[in-house]
């Protein structure tokens, strides 16, 4: 590994995603020369994404060479690491997740994860995947692709399926960020705090938490017992049936499961914020419009140690610093109990040698169960793309928890195929057709 590596960016104009990765990166030393080329389709936002990049170099003091590329290949050709943020469709495809499930009845929070809106999600972005990959296999076949993309098992599941020569990891930072809430929570320091999780992304298990050797789960159970607010909260619901914590926000975690959105109670008693994301998208573009405004001005950007794990995973590659993050790869050995070749979330160790992957054997029977749940459905929408065949994604919402929960075998059937005609020259070809059962 080269100690001043070359980074490309893929959806660059994500640029506040963008931003706080480039904080973290260039404001390690040992990466602070490092090559960064910024790509995206849209010239307007790759623009502003180097403004970005120039303005955050200036304010760590760091001397990246940055260049724009609106060619995928040639931001790739020759890369160490790529990293993808892509939103194929942006947020009017986000809209149309929202919108033409609840005009069905069905409720989501979020939308890109699992659900009729996770499938479409997937299904849409796996051509720009199919892309990616290829573009790597011809100009970087030995880097690592950083996905950051959801839905995120489904995603790493169907890349490891159709390119099993690209060497992926999925990036999420939901596992720490929920410790770090935690032991917040706890008024525990961060600092001295051991953790080990795994399931599957955004229904990943705390399965090992301790501060300096003491087990912190029975600290929480005191602290729930004694505040009712805390119970009013999905993924502590989920917590005290469970017997483990999850590692995704309420909102998330409400939408992969048959027991909440259904129920106007549970969605009042828990808080639920159905159709959640719609707004946080619509918050990501006037984000967007501000930051470019003030590149215009000589004002600085704001700055954060977002502890995003890119960064991270190229500092120990590069260097050789030890980590243990947590990251998606495909189950090969790595969680007993839950399918062959799907992508899971477990620890993974890295130094000089690469990534390793670490198994963690068997979860608890009911965490696994629900992992499954979630994996048959991420098995299905992969393997739909890639055989073609569009029966594979009606079964696949068939077999969604909260949209099964919902509606009628005939109503998810008519609901995907006004999905299909919605999205319509976004979804892989074999797929864009009406199918009657």
């Amino acid at each position: 590994m080269p100690s001043s590596p070359v980074i490309a960016f893929i959806g660059a104009g994500s640029v506040v995603f963008t931003k706080d990765l480039l904080h973290d990166l260039v404001s390690m030393p040992e990466l602070a020369d490092c090559t960064v080329r910024l790509h995206d389709i849209d010239a307007e936002r790759l623009a502003t994404a180097e403004g970005i990049a120039h303005r955050m170099a200036e304010q760590v003091g760091a001397k990246p060479t940055v260049s724009t590329h609106l060619s995928l290949a040639e931001a790739v050709d020759g890369a160490d690491f790529c990293i993808n943020a892509i939103n194929v469709g942006g947020h009017p495809a986000t809209v149309t997740d929202f919108e033409v499930p609840a005009a069905y009845g069905l409720r989501q929070t979020i939308g890109d994860t699992l659900g009729v809106g996770g499938i479409f999600r997937a299904l849409r972005t796996y051509p720009a995947l199919d892309a990616i990959a290829d573009a790597m296999r011809a100009g970087c076949p030995d880097a690592w692709l950083l996905n950051y993309t959801n839905p995120m098992s489904m995603n790493v599941t169907y890349l490891a399926r159709r390119h099993p020569d690209i060497n992926v990891l999925g990036l999420c930072h939901s596992v720490f960020w929920t410790v770090h809430d935690l032991c917040e929570l706890l008024g525990v320091p961060l600092e001295g705090t051991s953790y080990r999780a795994a399931g599957v992304n955004h229904q990943a298990w705390l399965l090992h938490w301790e501060h300096e050797g003491r087990d912190l789960y029975p600290l929480l159970d005191e602290r729930i017992a004694a505040d009712p607010e805390l119970r009013r909260r999905v993924r502590v619901d989920m917590y005290r049936r469970l017997g483990r914590y999850p590692t995704e926000t309420s909102e998330h975690s409400s939408e992969y499961l048959p027991w909440y959105l259904h129920h106007d109670s549970e969605v009042e008693r828990l808080r639920i914020p159905v159709g959640d994301y719609v707004g946080i998208s619509a918050g990501n573009l006037a984000e967007y419009a501000a930051t470019r405004d003030l590149l215009r001005s000589d004002e600085p950007l704001e700055t954060a140690d977002a502890t995003e794990y890119a960064p991270q995973v190229i500092h120990s590659l590069v260097t050789g610093t030890p980590r243990v993050i947590h990251a998606t790869v495909a189950n090969h050995g790595l969680i007993d109990g839950l399918p062959a070749g799907l992508g899971v979330e477990v620890p993974l160790a890295l130094d000089a040698a690469g990534p390793a992957p670490v198994a963690v054997g068997a979860l608890p029977a009911a965490c696994a169960a629900l992992n499954r749940s979630f994996l048959n459905v991420v098995d299905l929408v992969a393997e739909a793309a890639y055989a073609g065949d569009p029966l594979l994604v009606r079964q696949a919402a068939m077999l969604d928890p909260n949209t099964a929960s919902t509606l009628t075998v005939d109503q998810i059937w008519s609901l995907c195929d006004a999905m299909v005609a919605a999205h319509g020259d976004r979804l892989p070809a074999p797929l864009r057709v009406p199918l009657a059962p």
